[in-house]
């Protein structure tokens, strides 16, 4: 196997250019090199038996599983791209930067993980603390082993799927170039709607229907006709990106684009206005005439990113605050999500105070973490229009969480369907709590009849860091002496001695010092293999410690 192939499954399932990360699932015992290997001889098999499938250009040919993986030169060269504008001050990467898109360069330098994690952070800012990444020139097996481990247990922070060779196509993930297509990022968003009612809906679409909807936005006030529904074969004649442009930048604004016949010729002079614009070249005009979902999508991003043409209406404004939810709630919301989201479910939740109101997203959940709590017969898949299924189906959720212990007293399926997001919250981090602790059935402890209760985690943690020589201990999940990340760190070094650079560790007093401590707890556990959704603001707050604690038990 050439180095290219054995790295083309990292790169390309992890989207370059984008935030929406598929790769797949790793362990301890199996190194991320040895699953490549094993997946790219049966792929080989594959495409033996189905013929050649390089003129392909989508990453997967079905929305399920499968062995066929392919991405075109045009989606490559644009993620080449992407790395060497991005990442080319990377105090790190510069000296390996720019990249050649005809060679193997990309995959050489990806085979540290120091690339493929510095991507997470570039997707979601924050997500690795790149203290913890292992940078020396030379790794060694185990630590570049490491450095894709916490790669792929931070891609699964960020709620991507990291089960199985992919689920969904890139144009289903999360790219960077999305992040800001919300009403908190972007309040001038709400001149897309009317009233306080569609200011709700607006929040519980995904970013790529908030793309199209402000697009179609413009096109309307630019007395374009067609109304466009998909990145794919409503941009190929290139008609829409000419209204679009026009109107967003007049000042560049040309009649010589729609005039041209020729598709291709329109196409590039599409990329040349919107080049003055500042939006760089990651489509072509073949790519835009041949309709690639993929980088169609990435370039109306760009472009909304550059000129969003929308206004400040400072009436609507105020129904966009009414609706946003406070500080706290707006993270449980994000954890929760993004957890489901890395189970691989086949929903994909946008909005999780919308998303498991008929019940169906809890119903996945329930039954990826325990085959058989669910009875399908019984439950309805949306789109649900009597009101009734819906109950139906979140009746079948209460009714198995009290089955699992879960505390449930006076909590309804109605409940759920009227978005309670108190008892969602509530339900949600149970089910997590639950999920945790499946994790520890096949354990000795287990096997030998007692059931693991939060006290048998709680002296594990406490024996565990005593028997290293360590001096921390905690009473309960809710000592406040958790929160300067002592305790943790202690017990991370239990676990393996090497995995704490104790050079970087501070003595958490200060308020930025626990935070310090806190971002590198996370990203030293993910790196030992823990599946981590914790936020450092939870660690210092000293909450959901019993999650920490159980997955490094496991």
């Amino acid at each position: 196997m050439n180095r290219s192939s054995r790295f083309d499954l990292l790169i390309i399932r992890i989207p370059i250019a984008f935030a929406g990360v598929e790769v797949m699932s790793s362990s301890r015992e199996n190194s991320i090199l040895q699953k490549c290997e094993a997946y790219l001889n049966l792929q080989a098999r594959a495409t033996a038996k189905k013929g050649d499938s390089k003129t392909s250009s989508s990453f997967l040919k079905a929305t399920t599983t499968t062995l066929r993986h392919t991405i075109s030169e045009s989606e490559r060269a644009s993620y080449v791209a992407h790395i060497n504008s991005f990442l080319r001050d990377d105090p790190f990467l510069k000296d390996f930067l720019p990249i050649d898109p005809c060679s193997n360069q990309l995959f050489d330098l990806a085979k540290d993980g120091v690339l493929l994690c510095k991507l997470i952070n570039l997707a979601v800012p924050g997500t690795i603390d790149e203290r913890a990444i292992n940078t020396k020139n030379v790794l060694n097996p185990w630590e570049r082993n490491e450095n894709h481990t916490l790669c792929l247990n931070s891609a699964k922070a960020i709620g991507c799927t990291v089960v199985n060779i992919g689920t969904q196509d890139l144009i289903e993930a999360r790219i960077q170039l999305l992040a800001d297509l919300n009403l908190r990022k972007t309040p001038q968003l709400v001149e897309l709607v009317e009233d306080s009612k569609e200011v709700e809906e607006l929040m519980s679409l995904s970013p790529e229907k908030v793309l199209l909807k402000w697009m179609n936005f413009h096109l309307k006030k630019a007395g374009y006709k067609k109304e466009v529904t998909n990145f794919s074969s409503d941009l190929k004649d290139g008609e829409a990106y000419a209204h679009l442009l026009n109107t967003l930048a007049p000042e560049h604004g040309t009649t010589s684009t729609l005039d041209t016949e020729d598709p291709t010729e329109r196409a590039n002079l599409i990329l040349e206005q919107a080049e003055k614009l500042d939006c760089k070249r990651y489509v072509t005009p073949k790519d835009i005439v041949e309709g690639s979902a993929n980088l169609n999508l990435a370039f109306v991003a760009q472009i909304f990113q550059h000129r969003n043409g929308l206004t400040a209406d400072t009436k609507k404004l105020s129904f966009a605050v009414m609706m946003e939810d406070d500080a706290q709630t707006s993270r449980e919301e994000r954890r929760f999500r993004l957890w489901i989201n890395s189970l691989g479910i086949d929903t994909y939740v946008d909005n999780l105070f919308e998303d498991v109101r008929t019940g169906w997203v809890l119903l996945e959940v329930l039954d990826k973490l325990s085959k058989g709590l669910v009875n399908w017969k019984h439950a309805t898949k949306p789109p649900i229009k009597m009101p009734f299924r819906k109950v139906e189906n979140c009746n079948q959720v209460i009714s198995i969480g009290k089955e699992l212990n879960f505390s449930l007293v006076n909590v309804a399926g109605n409940d759920i369907v009227q978005g309670n997001k108190k008892l969602i919250l509530a339900f949600l981090w149970q089910l997590m709590r639950f999920s945790m602790l499946q994790l520890l059935k096949n354990l000795k402890f287990h096997a030998l009849g007692k059931e693991i209760t939060d006290a048998d985690i709680l002296n594990w943690a406490n024996s565990k860091v005593k028997s290293a020589g360590r001096r921390s201990q905690i009473e309960s999940f809710k000592d406040k002496n958790i929160s300067s990340g002592k305790l943790f760190l202690e017990l991370l070094s239990a676990v393996e001695p090497r995995v704490v650079n104790w050079s970087l560790v501070t003595k958490g007093k200060t308020d930025e010092d626990k935070k310090l401590n806190a971002t590198y707890i996370i990203s030293v556990a993910r790196k030992l293999g823990c599946s981590i959704f914790l936020l450092p603001e939870d660690i210092i707050e000293v909450r959901y410690q019993i999650s920490a604690v159980c997955t490094s038990f496991g």
